[in-house]
């Protein structure tokens, strides 16, 4: 399965903070990505993203969106109004609010209140490795992400398609499993006839 040209979406509940500084500038800050953190995505499916998944990918022109809606831009790494780095716990950004933007206002606001704490990235996947573990259940590593944005979101959760995208590679490798236990029993039986 080809996961680079598949958007992803992955999402964090953090305590997504608000920062106002002397100068009056107002920031939203906190984590987009938690490493080594293992989420379930449907029970026996676990995915985990490796610390070095974005040691390629800072550079790229990422937005900081609202809801992962691209007409709802708070910041521009390009334009230095948004800030990501990594960290040893994770991915972490800064945002600087606009204060002539409505709606990075409203979003400060909401959570400066608490209606509003969760945190997610839009990403492509370039690299990650597959656990299938004896125990049944599955785990992906991921490797290495092309990102395109981090998004401030009211309820953060993995994007349905990427789930599905996920329980059908599972099913794919439960199908190829069942096809050489096939193959294997016909081979058996034959052996057991020509005796």
């Amino acid at each position: 399965m080809n996961r680079e040209k598949e958007r992803q979406i992955r999402s964090v509940i953090s305590d997504l903070k608000i920062r106002e500084e002397t100068e009056g500038e107002k920031y939203l800050e906190g984590y987009f990505a938690v490493f080594n953190r293992e989420t379930e995505l449907w029970p026996g499916a676990f995915e985990e993203i490796d610390p070095g998944a974005f040691d390629k990918t800072l550079g790229n022109d990422i937005r900081a969106l609202i809801n992962h809606d691209s007409t709802l831009v708070l910041g521009r790494n390009k334009a230095t109004t948004l800030e990501l780095k990594v960290d040893g716990h994770g991915l972490f950004g800064r945002i600087k609010v606009n204060s002539n933007d409505t709606d990075a206002v409203n979003t400060y606001e909401r959570v400066k209140r608490g209606d509003v704490s969760g945190n997610s990235f839009g990403f492509n996947i370039i690299s990650e490795e597959t656990e299938f573990r004896d125990d049944g259940t599955v785990k992906w590593r991921i490797k290495e992400v092309d990102l395109h944005e981090v998004s401030v979101c009211t309820f953060p959760a993995y994007a349905d398609t990427s789930i599905q995208a996920r329980k059908k590679e599972v099913e794919q490798h439960k199908q190829r499993q069942l096809e050489v236990r096939k193959k294997e029993l016909k081979e058996r039986l034959g052996k057991c006839l020509n005796n």
